[in-house]
């Protein structure tokens, strides 16, 4: 340190040599130093724009590996090394003015020690000496605050951080500004006043002999960055930093639980309470003719599948939140992986890097096309695909054959839930038709998109029906009344002098009972109208309001999306500007209703497979995929190509559904060492 001082006395005794006054002295010492230094300051420019450079690709691993911490933890490394970047370089400068403000305490001791004029203020410490000294940690202070706002604006690594590292950055600097100017003497601390300030100087003068422009890619940057915090909105708004979260415990809990069973062969993924009714049939089939573990993940913390599982210790449910949910489908390992989701690997929810083998399965939660509404390429990173019907099948193969995407396993499966809509609508049926007093009942559903049927025409259509001797429901979908509640309480108002026996406005959507006791179906664009009229045989009016779209290209395959296609099919369209005509067609499709029913039957004939068999193929499917991966295993990982023989499973559980024959499985013991196929049609405890 003294050798340091008097290398600095070097300097400060010609600045006051020159100025006559100690503090201009250091006002001029400080910027020679800066000046002697601006190699250093153009080094770390240089490397703060390296830092900036790699942003882009740094935001791309965090959204590649979501919240595992280790492992983006482990490619940034890799990242760093790559490119030369060193984090802890940038702090050299920080230590560099650390070590000239030490190599100061004896230059200022020497010159207030001889106590000249103009000097006493000078050596003074605020902590020790009080009074007017204290005025000096207020200006360090003031100081780094000035600097940190000028920094976050031309410093080319600094504006580019987040606010939270931004205010960690300034927020260090403040108070270490501050306690430097509480501790040191006042001439010391004028000196890191001066360093502050001109360090804004500086910078500008790096920002032109070095620009960030011509070296970082700002609009690759941005893009990154956007991807991130779609990434990180994906659940909602952020919680402050106050607020718990009252399930954190619960999912760390099930998430630990979930990774810690070696060798799950059958995953089923969930995104809500609702979507169990799609997988009933292959769960229950599987459970009754396996001794698998169904391993079932959902992100919602009521879903049914919990209660479901206190009465079946083979349904091992686990809640997992939106975001977590992220990481453990990028951390998954299991044989086989079921899920109804779409845009598999397009968006948040990834396949697997742990294991490259899974099969991923698609199941589908609506009985229409595969190329309108879903989005392009909904499909593309699935494996296997369990269609409803033959135009799933002729759509999918087509898409790969027109866009070059690697062919999948598509099963002629069916669609469970009709198969049990229709044996529930059988049952409840006929003591709705022995009900003497029963009105015929008109049910309008429709979609929530912009342009509905509630947007649109459903004023002159209540009018051309009401006063007919039908009773209208009106049936709302519950994602309209969330997002639209001022123009649904409005409707309600215009119409809340007609009694509810002649016109009822439905608020409860738990239940289908009224879906599935109407005459007739009115819809837009919903899906729900395969439901209805395939389980009751009953037709549907369809109003022409603008089509709903997900898939702007669909019209590349040359296929008419059975969307469109049926709607002529199991019943007639109106067009929205024809509303006043609605009774009229409602009172001649139920004077027909015996012919509707007939051409109904017809078509489902055609368009669904296996009716009342899908769940059963579905879960032979999965059983047969369960077993060949096993023996795949077993064999030393030699076998069959995957995609050949998820086909032969296909189509041996296609003919096994039409045959109650015996097959076993090969293997013994649990679920670590093998699953067993009951005897089919014999439930074991």
């Amino acid at each position: 340190m003294e050798a340091l001082a008097w290398l600095l006395s070097l300097i400060l005794q010609p600045c006051y040599a020159i100025s006559g006054n100690w503090w201009i002295a250091i006002l001029l010492f400080t910027i020679i130093v800066k000046i002697i230094l601006i190699p250093m300051s153009l080094w770390c420019q240089k490397n703060s724009i390296v830092m900036v450079q790699l942003m882009p690709a740094l935001n791309r691993l965090k959204v590649k590996y979501y919240g595992d911490r280790e492992t983006i933890g482990e490619e940034q490394n890799k990242l760093y090394k790559e490119q030369h970047y060193h984090p802890m370089l940038s702090l050299i400068p920080l230590a560099v003015q650390i070590i000239i403000l030490f190599g100061l305490v004896d230059v200022i001791h020497t010159i207030t020690d001889g106590g000249a004029p103009g000097t006493e203020f000078l050596g003074q410490i605020p902590f020790e000496d009080g009074g007017a000294a204290w005025i000096m940690p207020l200006f360090a202070g003031l100081s780094a605050i000035i600097m940190g706002f000028a920094q976050n604006r031309i410093n080319p690594l600094q504006r580019e951080q987040s606010r939270a590292e931004k205010n960690m950055t300034n927020g260090l600097s403040i108070g270490l500004s501050f306690i430097l100017g509480v501790f040191v003497a006042t001439g010391m601390g004028f000196y890191w006043v001066c360093s502050n300030l001109t360090s804004i100087a500086i910078q500008a003068l790096a920002n032109v002999l070095v620009k960030p422009a011509k070296y970082i890619d700002y609009e690759d940057l941005e893009t990154s960055r956007v991807e991130l915090e779609e990434l990180e909105n994906f659940s909602g708004p952020k919680k402050k930093w106050y607020e718990r979260d009252p399930l954190a415990k619960r999912e760390k809990a099930d998430y630990k639980r979930f990774f810690k069973i070696v060798g799950k062969h059958i995953v089923f993924y969930s995104e809500g309470s609702g979507f169990y009714k799609y997988f009933q049939g292959a769960i229950e089939w599987l459970l009754a003719h396996s001794d698998a573990d169904i391993h079932y993940v959902t992100n919602d913390p009521n879903d049914q599948v919990f209660k479901l599982a206190e009465a079946e210790p083979r349904l091992k449910p686990y809640y997992i939140g939106q975001r977590k949910i992220i990481t453990l489908m990028m951390k998954m390992d299991a044989d086989l992986v079921v899920s109804t989701l779409e845009d598999l690997e397009n968006y948040y929810i990834k396949r697997s890097y742990i294991r490259k083998d899974i099969e991923y399965v698609f199941m589908f939660h609506h009985m229409t096309s595969t190329h309108l509404t879903p989005q392009k390429g909904a499909y593309d990173h699935y494996d296997t695909v369990l269609c409803a019907g033959p135009h799933q099948v002729r759509e999918l193969r087509r898409a790969e054959e027109l866009y070059g995407t690697k062919r999948k396993n598509l099963v002629e499966c069916g669609y469970d839930l009709l198969d049990r809509e229709i044996a529930e609508y059988e049952l409840a049926a006929a003591a709705v038709e022995r009900d003497p007093s029963r009105r015929d009942v008109v049910l309008i559903a429709p979609s929530w998109q912009e342009g509905n049927i509630l947007d649109t025409c459903i004023d002159d259509m209540l009018k051309s029906v009401l006063g007919r001797g039908m009773r209208v429901i009106v049936r709302p979908h519950p994602e309209y009344t969330k997002r639209y509640s001022a123009r649904w309480n409005a409707l309600l108002a215009r119409w809340a002098d007609v009694p509810e026996s002649d016109l009822y406005f439905e608020h409860d959507f738990s239940s289908n009972k009224t879906v599935f006791t109407s005459d007739i179906l009115v819809t837009d664009w919903s899906s729900i109208f395969c439901e209805f009229c395939f389980s009751t045989r009953k037709p549907a009016i369809f109003i022409d309001t603008p089509m709903k779209v997900g898939n702007p290209d669909w019209k590349e395959l040359g296929i008419e999306p059975t969307d469109i296609a049926l709607r002529s099919e199991v019943g007639v369209s109106i067009r929205p500007e024809d509303a006043a005509t609605f009774g009229d067609v409602a009172e001649e499709m139920l004077a027909k209703r015996y012919a509707w029913s007939d051409r109904i039957n017809k078509v489902l004939d055609s368009f669904i497979f296996n009716v009342g068999h899908g769940g059963e193929v579905a879960g032979r499917y999965l059983l047969d995929r369960m077993i060949d991966i096993q023996e795949s295993k077993r064999d030393g990982g030699v076998s069959d190509d995957s995609l050949a023989a998820g086909e032969r499973a296909a189509a041996d559980a296609e003919a096994a559904s039409h045959n109650e024959g015996e097959r076993m499985g090969k293997h013994d013991g649990s679920e670590a060492r093998g699953v067993h196929a009951r005897k089919v049609g014999r439930h074991e405890a």
